[in-house]
């Protein structure tokens, strides 16, 4: 029991100071490395805690996948730190605003769950299957696909417009950039394209 104290508190530290370090960190490549750290650490509390699955998508997908595909993103652009920094007081004063809004919001949730105890009674009667007749991934299908099944569905929605804003932000128009006009290639005529010379033996075009 000792033990496994001593590794919630030592994962969950972790866990928070990497996170604190992911937004913190002034280096791209060293926010994306601290964001694997706290995937790993986030992991180990989910198998404190019995959730083996959890734990094993949070490693294969986020850390095998979605944390090395941001690695490679940010080692092969070309970014310039100098204007990143340059930004940051600039968005600054809506970033402290997003911030104050988050936390007054879990603010209000923290004393309502303190104030009122029936907020704690209606979420104990939504637990999920006994471990005991079924398995951890059993479980967990059974509650997001019945009890959470609109939470599950609006998490998917606000994926895929933050999936969607991030294409539209990075989607730049660079001028003399030659980009393809499947149109106009269509429409166009042979003898808009094609030249046919005729050339002298032994003399160039």
């Amino acid at each position: 029991m000792i033990v496994q104290a001593l590794a919630f508190y030592i994962f969950a530290a972790v866990a928070i100071l990497s996170g604190l370090m992911v937004i913190s960190a002034r280096n791209p490549v060293h926010s994306v490395l601290f964001l694997i750290l706290a995937f790993f650490n986030a992991a180990g509390l989910f198998v404190l805690l019995g959730a083996e699955f959890l734990a094993m998508i949070l490693v294969v997908v986020y850390v095998g996948a979605v944390a090395v595909m941001f690695m490679f993103v940010v080692m092969m652009l070309d970014i310039n730190f100098a204007e990143l920094r340059q930004g940051f007081l600039r968005y600054l004063p809506i970033g402290g605003l997003v911030g104050m809004i988050l936390l007054v919001e879990l603010l209000v949730i923290l004393g309502g769950w303190k104030l009122s105890p029936a907020a704690s009674s209606a979420v104990a009667t939504t637990v999920a299957p006994a471990l005991d007749n079924v398995s951890n991934t059993d479980a967990l299908g059974r509650l997001i696909y019945t009890h959470y099944l609109y939470l599950f569905q609006a998490a998917g929605i606000v994926l895929l417009i933050a999936m969607i804003g991030a294409i539209v932000l990075t989607h730049r128009q660079r001028p003399g950039a030659r980009r393809q006009n499947i149109a106009r290639q269509v429409n166009r005529r042979p003898e808009d394209t094609l030249e046919i010379r005729k050339v002298a033996s032994g003399k160039g075009v």
